[in-house]
């Protein structure tokens, strides 16, 4: 058991030092980037659903889904990328792979405990503008990743409660290159953010009989508005610059590192389900956030840019034709699907910025017990061509394994 748990958390912690949820969108550039995390491989299949749960699979979205776990259970997750920037003018295409997750839950009768790793946000791109006059580059990677503590419990009959504790941490790194035609030295920004602070966030979830076999569920979620310390350090240089991309400094000067704070704004969702256990769910989510306010971020907040609240529509479900045919392997899958409309709450150049994405996936039986593998698609279109803006097209193909068993059995015999 010991044993266990030392590569649990020697996994966790290198998972942690090296997880970051990669991106390539231009609107990364506003904020601390663009949202990390849209649920586990299960989750994500269904629209990023919130409200499900059972005795073998984590849901990282409402930690009261911990009292229905019996098995203990360790997941990690990936994604395979296909980007498509396009304006009206030009397109281009990228692909990269990222690790999503990497996540622990464990059992104590209709008590539950979960730990792990998650990318709460993403910066990604690398803009040029190229005039006959100027010629500039603006490039930025990082973002801000949570180690989080989960519990949850079935406290009546029915009605479960849980609670998670995040440590948000994470880097912002900006690199703008400024240079004008007729003069001698461009002009280079280097702007290092680093972020850290704690959020909390509490579930609900309280099911209904309907019958002999069918229920209706009612969950929530809320994390309050929550505060993240922000230090800023930007280093300004007059540069040399080759055709080569080689820069070349000349004269390099350090800024006052700045210390602010950034708030991570309230957030809730409601869901409403019905379903029949351990066979068929069909569920809806509804997400609403208070307005970003990243004003404090000077270098990168633009007077073209308003925070509206953010509001997200999921709907989605599963159907498994028979858990424990015992012959048939097809009836034993899991077949996931769901559709996604999201006002992101930005505008920018006098457009919201707008998302909507639709999932398909498999839950397929692996191994002993109840391990199993987790497959799914995901096709989700972002922006807009208007206004001289970008639509980002994504295709994106996640996989996560899911490694199930009991690690507490009572001995029986001395």
């Amino acid at each position: 058991m010991i044993k266990r748990i030392s590569i649990i958390v020697v996994l966790l912690v290198s998972f942690a030092s090296t997880a970051q949820e990669g991106t390539f969108s231009p609107y990364s550039f506003l904020g601390i980037g663009n949202e990390g995390f849209r649920g586990t491989a299960e989750n994500r299949s269904m629209a990023g659903l919130s409200s499900t749960s059972d005795s073998i699979h984590l849901n990282l979205q409402n930690p009261a889904a911990y009292g229905d776990l019996a098995y203990t259970a360790l997941t990690a997750g990936m994604t395979i990328n296909s980007v498509s920037l396009e304006t009206n003018e030009k397109s281009e295409s990228f692909a990269h792979t990222t690790f999503d997750y990497f996540a622990v839950g464990i059992p104590f009768n209709k008590f539950g405990v979960g730990f792990g790793v998650k990318p709460v946000s993403a910066v990604g791109y690398d803009i040029r503008e190229n005039t006959s006059e100027i010629r500039n580059k603006y490039e930025g990677e990082g973002g801000l990743n949570s180690v989080y503590l989960s519990a949850g419990a079935e406290v009546f009959k029915d009605f479960k409660l849980g609670f998670t504790a995040n440590y948000n941490f994470g880097t912002l790194n900006y690199n703008n290159l400024i240079t004008r035609k007729g003069v001698q030295y461009a002009s280079r920004e280097l702007i290092e953010t680093d972020l850290r602070g704690f959020d909390f966030e509490f579930g609900a979830i309280k099911d209904f009989q309907v019958g002999k076999k069918n229920y209706l569920r009612l969950a929530a979620t809320f994390r309050p508005e929550m505060d993240l310390d922000a230090t800023v350090d930007r280093r300004l240089a007059s540069v040399q610059v080759f055709s080569s991309d080689q820069v070349i400094v000349i004269d390099e000067s350090q800024m006052p590192i700045e210390d602010s704070e950034l708030t991570l704004p309230q957030k809730t969702s409601l869901s409403l389900g019905f379903g029949q256990k351990r066979k068929w769910y069909v569920g809806a989510d509804y997400v609403m956030q208070k307005a970003n306010d990243f004003s404090e971020l000077t270098y990168n907040f633009s007077n073209e840019v308003i925070y509206d609240d953010r509001e997200i529509i999921k709907l989605g479900g599963f159907f498994i034709p028979r858990y424990n045919d015992p012959a048939n392997f097809l009836k034993r899958l899991s077949y996931r699907a769901g559709i996604r409309f999201e006002k992101t709450g930005l505008n920018y150049n006098g457009k919201d910025i707008e998302e909507f994405g639709i999932n398909f996936g498999l839950g397929i039986p692996a191994g002993r017990v109840f391990t199993n593998a987790n497959i799914g698609v995901e096709y989700f279109k972002r922006g807009t061509k208007s206004n001289n803006l970008v639509q980002e097209d994504y295709i994106s193909v996640f996989l996560s394994f899911s490694f199930n068993d009991k690690w507490f059995i009572k001995s029986k015999f001395n």
